[in-house]
């Protein structure tokens, strides 16, 4: 694999992820430093935003984040995926909305909802009727094969849902087409279909790509970008990497301002190319001028520059360097103040296990403290 080391200067002022991060319509991150969306469970339980999980947001906003993004937001009732997830679905949730776009704008940070759609994913108990590319089931749940009427009312979600975000003040929107959600179900090569929304890869690709499209032209001016996973893991399934490449390029020419690459683990190689990290393929894939953020276990300054003066020199589609920013997931729950205690000499970020009092104390919700308990060695309980 390419090494991510690098020779250059890893003192705290020239750190790469201090600089500002500029879009392509203009807006600028003050670092490029990412919030990384997170799943909480903090949302009251019709889906509008609790005082307990706008704090969560405020807080790290607080700490010096460039970009905060909240957790993936279902557009329909039909996607919705976990209990206490954020739902920008209809108008009654404008008011908390707004109250969190204008508390992230006062704190000096970009603010980006993720729009989502569970597919097969979703929960039967909290969505109802499940819809996918496929007909398949996920353990105890079944999905049908999604229709016309369908996708063309998810579409309209999707696009309604943005409308929703940039009312309420936001500086954008991503659309989650990773961790085999719906958009990746049909962008997988597990996708049967035989009508334009299967077969080639430009078939499969296609709900995503309309749903930038429509969301597009919905925001001109807002920042509209989409996640993807590069290739396999976890309970991604068949996604190809040269296929994720070549579908990151389609959707620069739709007009997204950010890919956002969901690696897991920023440090392993690629299966498909074990001599190559799967973050190449995506940036080269890229012009110039679009950012591509990286989410995937990065923990210290030292560990987030290295590979940002390694990220910056992998030539983007116009064959020069291209923009990069690190989204921070693990670390930014425990550390909220990691960018502005990333400027300090020799600062290291506190690590795993951490008690429930220290995240407590760092404005973690109960909701989402119980739900870090299910991860191995998250939270540290007394004996």
């Amino acid at each position: 694999m390419q090494s991510m080391q690098s020779d250059s200067s890893t003192l705290p002022e020239s750190a790469p992820f201090l600089r500002p991060l500029a879009f392509p319509r203009g807006q600028v991150a003050r670092n490029s430093l990412w919030l990384a969306p997170l799943t909480n469970l903090q949302s009251e339980a019709d889906g509008t935003l609790s005082d307990v999980e706008e704090r969560w947001l405020l807080r790290r906003a607080e700490g010096g984040f460039g970009v905060i993004e909240t957790c993936a937001a279902y557009v329909q009732q039909s996607g919705k995926t976990w209990p206490g997830q954020l739902g920008v679905d209809r108008d009654e949730c404008l008011p908390r909305l707004r109250s969190l776009a204008s508390g992230l704008r006062q704190r000096g940070a970009l603010s980006i909802v993720q729009l989502f759609h569970g597919g097969a994913r979703a929960s039967r108990a909290l969505a109802g009727d499940l819809v996918s590319a496929t007909a398949h089931a996920v353990g105890d749940d079944h999905a049908r094969a999604a229709t016309d009427e369908d996708l063309i009312g998810t579409i309209d979600s999707f696009r309604a849902a943005a409308l929703r975000v940039a009312a309420a003040g936001f500086d954008g929107v991503e659309i989650h087409g990773a961790h085999g959600y719906l958009p990746a179900q049909f962008l997988s090569r597990t996708n049967q279909r035989d009508d334009r929304w299967g077969g080639s890869l430009e078939n499969r690709a296609r709900l995503l790509r309309t749903l930038v499209q429509e969301v597009r032209r919905a925001l001109p001016d807002h920042l509209v970008g989409v996640r993807l996973s590069p290739e396999d893991y976890g309970t991604v399934a068949g996604i190809d990497l040269d296929e994720t490449a070549t579908v990151a390029g389609w959707l620069a020419a739709d007009g997204v301002d950010f890919v956002h690459a969901s690696l897991w683990d920023h440090r392993q190689p690629s299966k498909k190319y074990p001599d190559e990290a799967p973050f190449q393929r995506i940036r080269a894939a890229v012009p110039l001028a679009i950012p591509v953020v990286a989410a995937g276990a990065f923990w210290t300054p030292a560990e987030a520059s290295r590979w940002m003066h390694w990220a910056e020199a992998l030539p983007a589609a116009d064959g020069s360097g291209g923009a990069v920013a690190v989204a921070l997931g693990s670390a930014a729950i425990v550390n909220p103040d990691w960018p502005a205690h990333a400027a300090q000499p020799g600062w290291e970020p506190t690590r795993l296990p951490v008690s429930a009092e220290h995240l407590a104390a760092v404005a973690v919700g109960a909701p989402f403290i119980d739900y870090l308990r299910r991860r191995r060695g998250f939270v540290a309980d007394p004996a």
